[in-house]
């Protein structure tokens, strides 16, 4: 108790500091919630259909209330009868599943359903105002966020699976849950899983390769094959630098490395710098030049091949699309572009996003002033740290990535299980301050990418309608980075042979969903392009499992010719600098305490 004293001293020691530097922060965003507020209230009180509506909503709210309470008197009064409940949690909602929250004493179900009443009134009076589609977005987002904070899931006194458990173990569960807290605020974040478990290199990013050249943004990675005959052409990966590449090669029946290398592919994977703070000078098109062209230029003159096939997944994808573009330029451009004519034999997006009209819900936070505020604090240099944008992710999926574990390791005092796709979110990269800064206003805010010569990056006008190469699009059904709707768009801003593959489960599952046996995600094929997505849909055919193995097929299909496997990694030029993952991947950001949150995410 006296360590616990100790360090909860410290604790609150930091959280006043925090609290004081952040206050000027605070403000600004109280009050930009509160405008949001007084402009609802305003629009309604001047439209009389608005107000009928909100009347209308809270009308059936009372009706509901007075319902609920009647239908817990009955299952009081008569314990053993089934009561159909007023209201009950959607099917994806986890907060609820204890059976303590439908168990006598029925206190519980009735916080749960009230809270679940008061939750859709809210919401409803969101929907019903007739606001621009921008402010209606970012103003349910807002009320999303109070109501999520809100649950009484979240707090002791009203989560009964909590008090249960503290009863059994005589209290040692929340002196657990503080011991968990107090390290989460020393950490600077909320633990999500077990750490302690994983270690890069041995049970994650595990395949065999070496690391054939580096400079100050990239490693290049070649992995060893595991057959006599590999494809001609070997393949390039583009991954995202918001994060680490290592999602796509996971542990053995999740790695997408390892998949590849076994279907006879020779394989690259580009493993991004992890930018410290005086690396805020690097631009897009440094990622251009010195990561996408330079990672084709070695892995051509390492295999001798005359093409290459490429695969570009979330912002490695975006990446993928502007470095192809300027490739096909028909006009003169510069000596690693135009070294790189004719190079690709074939591309691949996966869960990436060319066209940003519909960036899901990171649309609803995403507007001018957000932009303007991240320009000026970044306008010095430096780096958007990595642990911002966690952040920003987390709050995008708050139930699941910040209450959950709220509950259940501060008030059920548990240890989350080791979960390495969590593991990797968590695994934080940091952003250069020019070349985030230009990719948020020009590709995400003001979408100018799918616009014809709207950009020029590297002095070239980007036109994407000149990519005229054989293409693979994979886009996930309940993506929530990059919805399927846009991921869709590429294959209608593209030129040449398309070929669009809709996975089942999200942003990362739905990627990293390798064939088995149990089938959990399934996918959707060959429906007909060009006339939008709901025609496809409805001409698509439905695949088994993972869609892996018909990329592959559909990769193999545009060369078939074999030649013999390498026997080493790299060449004279390139030799080996070092054994795969690479030091690289395993730079760490520095952490800040929990509450030294800046203003940027603040609005977030």
């Amino acid at each position: 108790m006296l360590e616990l004293a100790q360090e909860a001293t410290k604790a609150s020691q930091k959280i006043g500091a925090d609290f004081i530097a952040n206050l000027p922060a605070q403000m600004k965003t109280f009050n930009e919630f509160t405008v949001s507020y007084l402009n609802m209230a305003n629009k309604v009180s001047r439209n009389p259909d608005s107000m009928v509506k909100g009347q209308n909503t809270f009308f059936n709210f009372l009706q509901n209330q007075v319902e609920l309470s009647k239908r817990m008197f009955e299952k009081q009064a008569n314990p053993e009868s089934e009561i159909t409940p007023v209201i009950s949690p959607a099917p994806g909602d986890k907060r609820f599943k204890a059976p303590e929250w439908n168990e006598s004493p029925y206190y519980f179900d009735y916080v749960k359903q009230n809270y679940l009443l008061v939750s859709k009134m809210m919401l409803d009076i969101v929907d019903s105002l007739d606001l621009e589609k921008k402010s209606k977005s970012k103003l349910n987002f807002q009320t999303q966020q109070y109501l999520d904070a809100l649950s009484p899931a979240n707090f002791f006194i009203t989560n009964p699976e909590a008090i249960r458990i503290a009863k059994e173990t005589n209290g040692k569960s929340l002196i657990k849950g503080y011991e968990n807290l107090l390290a989460d605020i020393a950490k600077g974040s909320i633990t999500q899983s077990d750490e302690s478990t994983f270690e890069i290199g041995r049970d994650l990013a595990h395949t065999k390769g070496s690391v054939v050249y580096e400079n100050e943004l990239i490693q290049l990675i070649q992995y060893d094959p595991v057959t006599e005959k590999v494809s001609e052409f070997p393949l390039l990966i583009l991954p995202p630098w918001i994060n680490k590449f290592y999602i796509l090669d996971l542990h053995s029946d999740r790695s997408l490395v390892e998949y590849c290398v076994k279907q006879g592919q020779t394989v690259f994977m580009i493993s991004w710098k992890n930018p410290t703070a005086d690396m805020g000078y690097l631009s897009f098109e440094d990622y251009v030049v010195k990561g996408a062209l330079k990672a084709i230029e070695v892995s051509k003159a390492i295999t001798g091949a005359k093409k290459i096939d490429t695969l570009g997944y979330c912002l490695g994808g975006t990446l993928l699309g502007i470095t192809l573009s300027i490739i096909a330029s028909e006009q003169p451009t510069f000596l690693e572009a135009e070294r790189e004519k004719d190079s690709i034999n074939s591309a691949t997006f996966l869960a990436a996003m060319l066209d940003f009209s519909d960036v899901g819900t990171m649309g609803s936070i995403i507007d001018q002033e957000l932009v303007e505020d991240i320009e000026e604090e970044l306008k010095d240099g430096g780096v958007m740290k990595g642990e911002d944008m966690a952040k920003a992710f987390n709050a995008i999926r708050a139930n699941e990535l910040v209450w959950h574990y709220v509950a259940n390791n501060y008030l059920m005092g548990k240890t989350p299980p080791p979960f390495s796709v969590l593991y990797w979110s968590c695994d934080n990269t940091n952003l250069p301050a020019r070349m985030y800064t230009y990719y948020l206003r020009n590709m995400i805010f003001e979408n100018q990418l799918r616009i014809k010569n709207a950009l020029r990056i590297c002095n070239v006008p980007i036109d994407l309608g000149r990519i005229k190469v054989p293409t693979y699009v994979i886009g996930t059904i309940d993506d929530h980075i990059s919805p399927c709707r846009t991921a869709f768009t590429t294959t209608e801003l593209l030129s040449g042979e398309m070929e669009f593959v809709l996975g089942d489960s999200g942003h990362i599952m739905g990627a990293i969903n390798a064939p088995s046996k149990k089938h959990k995600y399934n996918f959707k094929h060959s429906g007909v392009l060009g006339q939008g997505f709901e025609h496809w849909q409805n001409t698509s055919k439905q695949g088994e499992g993972s869609w892996w193995p018909n990329w592959s097929a559909w990769i193999a299909k545009k060369t078939s010719k074999q030649v013999a496997a390498p026997k080493a990694p790299g060449n004279k030029t390139y030799p080996i600098i070092e054994p795969a993952p690479g030091r690289y991947v395993k730079e760490k950001t520095q952490a800040t305490p929990i509450l030294n949150t800046p203003e940027k995410v603040k609005h977030v």
